[in-house]
């Protein structure tokens, strides 16, 4: 036996430089195109036609199936998208996944990229130091597609050799002469293979070896792919888990949309294999299924099989070509065939995974985010601008509850019953800080660009600052249960006064809302809008203090209802600065090159 411990370890090593490869590959380009990736998604998913192009696009962009589709489930999670829009998207992205499998084949045999893989970390490396966030994450583009390349050549060397030594590997020839059941033996392995390592490319780059190698045949190796094909759907099913009810339909539909291409190309495994060899002989002049008869027989030709039986460069280069032509081929018709019946697949979606009673709403729950929607870091963002539109709205309501107890009597059942409510909403608010910042604190330990940074630590500002406009509402109701307390009556002048301020917190609190809508791109004149409101505030709460002490010293009402009266007051114009500072978070965070 000449394959030792050390060997093994070392294959261990080569296929995790290669999923690390994959994955700085991925995140470098993603930190590129973040916000046009979003901006894409938000604008050309309008039908079918241009919700299939946006996949295959951001999936070649990106290089992986895999983030394209957690994206798009993120996106129905946030509401950014329908779940018919999101189905055309996954069905593009299914396409534009067999750009990466072209990459890999077409360098694999005929150009050894991991010659030039120091020249071209030469290059990415110092990009990486330069000011510009655009290079840096170039640079760690051009160092992910180094270690993918030299991940699969150091793949290929110390994989176990077949031939040297037959007893180790014998389990695999084993199951490959069962005819069609080797063809569903090798479909569940690439179905787990793929689950494992969660990377559709990383089985290829492997099933691409085996063949290479001669340890299995092309027809073996296209239906380990087509498994893979399935397994891939993995990471958005485990993305989805913690998402909202849309966001498990649109997982759904994408292991509905491969699963039942996958078991249609099963059922008429042998023609269709038969057509993707046509193709690649008339594409590439050799027809892999005759090396398939070659190695069977053991027929000699020298200029496809080497005199030890194997594969020559030529005809190891024609079944690469081959493998990527499977998949290319596959999800083509595959596409194609299922376009027409997008609408069916929501209603069966719907069907399979029906809506819980709407009535029975919970009493805390994040409607847009959760940890388990972190695998793509830079668009993750939108998730959690969306989760605090949510919050703003939430604390919208105990506002309007703050404003509702000043005018209820104590021993109104609806005091008591709105004062427990503003209680318990002030818990939920706590509650809600406490996991968006941990999700943002998540989101920010991926790989972000500055800009991107820079967002989650302005949002961080914006979510504190909207835990403390609900700590004030709820201050609002302790200020009136003491005035209850102490048996402090206001009069109607008073009342009065008091909603006036209110009326400009109202005011400033709706225009505050309106900007986080607008989180990213808030209009000018409502930045403006909101510290005219805040001066408004500071001067009706100077001018109602100036006025409490000559109407107190004039008789007008008590010194204890004047020292409520003016509690009030401030607690309002409190709420009023920590909504200018929720602007002002937004204004400094968002829109950093235009505030220089």
């Amino acid at each position: 036996m000449n394959y030792t411990i050390i060997d093994f370890i070392s294959l261990l090593g080569a296929v995790c430089l290669f999923l690390y490869g994959m994955k700085v590959m991925s995140e470098g380009l993603q930190k590129v195109a973040g916000d046009r990736l979003r901006n894409i998604l938000g604008i050309m998913t309008k039908n079918r036609v241009t919700g299939i192009l946006t996949g295959i696009v951001i999936t070649a962009l990106i290089q992986s199936s895999s983030a394209s589709t957690v994206m798009v489930v993120s996106f129905v999670n946030a509401g950014l998208m329908s779940l018919a829009q999101s189905m055309a998207v996954i069905f593009g992205a299914n396409v534009g996944t067999t750009v990466t499998t072209w990459i890999i084949s077409a360098f694999s045999f005929e150009v050894s990229i991991s010659d030039y893989s120091i020249l071209l970390l030469a290059v990415g490396v110092p990009m990486l130091f330069m000011k510009k966030s655009t290079y840096k994450s170039f640079g760690e583009f051009l160092i992910g597609f180094c270690f993918l390349f030299m991940g699969l050549d150091l793949i290929s060397k110390y994989v176990p050799d077949l031939k040297a030594n037959p007893e180790m590997l014998s389990f695999v020839t084993n199951y490959t002469t069962l005819g069609y059941g080797s063809v569903l033996i090798f479909f569940f392995i690439g179905i787990i293979l793929t689950m494992v390592a969660q990377s559709s490319a990383a089985t290829f780059a492997i099933t691409l070896i085996m063949c290479s190698q001669g340890w299995i045949s092309f027809s073996l190796g296209c239906a380990i792919i087509l498994g893979g094909n399935i397994g891939t759907t993995i990471t958005p099913i485990l993305a989805s888990l913690s998402g909202n009810l849309a966001a498990k339909r649109t997982a759904m539909g994408h292991v509905l949309f491969n699963v039942i291409g996958s078991i249609i190309v099963l059922c008429i495994f042998h023609p269709f294999m038969e057509l993707v060899a046509n193709i690649t002989q008339w594409c590439n002049g050799i027809n892999p299924l005759d090396i398939d008869a070659m190695q069977e027989s053991a027929m000699a030709d020298s200029t496809l099989l080497d005199p030890k039986g194997g594969l020559t460069s030529k005809a190891q280069a024609s079944v690469a070509f081959g493998l990527a032509m499977f998949p290319t081929v596959f999800n083509a018709c595959n596409l194609m065939i299922m376009i027409w019946f997008t609408k069916l697949y929501v209603k069966i979606v719907c069907w399979i995974m029906p809506a819980k009673n709407k009535d029975m709403e919970e009493e805390f729950s994040l409607k847009y985010i959760g940890r388990g929607m972190l695998s793509a870091s830079e668009l993750n963002i939108t998730q959690a601008q969306k989760e605090i539109v949510v919050y703003g709205e939430r604390v919208s309501r105990m506002l309007k509850m703050a404003k509702d107890i000043l005018h209820l009597p104590e021993k109104d059942s609806a005091y008591s019953e709105t004062y427990n409510r503003l209680e318990k909403y002030e818990e939920i608010s706590d509650r809600m800080e406490i996991e968006i910042g941990n999700y943002l604190n998540h989101v920010s330990e991926g790989r972000l660009s500055p800009e991107g940074k820079m967002r989650i630590a302005g949002m961080l500002r914006v979510v504190s600052e909207i835990e403390s406009i609900a700590d004030g509402c709820f201050n609002v109701a302790k200020t009136v249960a003491r005035q209850h307390q102490n048996h402090v009556k206001f009069t109607p002048g008073v009342f009065n006064e008091i909603d006036n301020m209110f009326v400009l917190v109202d005011d400033a609190f709706a225009n505050m809302m309106q900007i986080l809508k607008e989180m990213e791109t808030p209009d000018d004149s409502l930045i403006i809008k909101a510290y005219n409101k805040e001066r408004e505030i500071n001067n009706l709460r100077n001018n109602l203090r100036d006025s409490n002490i000559f109407n107190i010293n004039n008789k007008e009402y008590g010194y204890q209802e004047g020292i409520f009266f003016m509690d009030l007051i401030n607690e309002a114009e409190k709420l009023g600065d920590y909504m200018l500072n929720v602007v002002e978070g937004v204004k400094h965070q968002f829109r950093p090159a235009t505030e220089a």
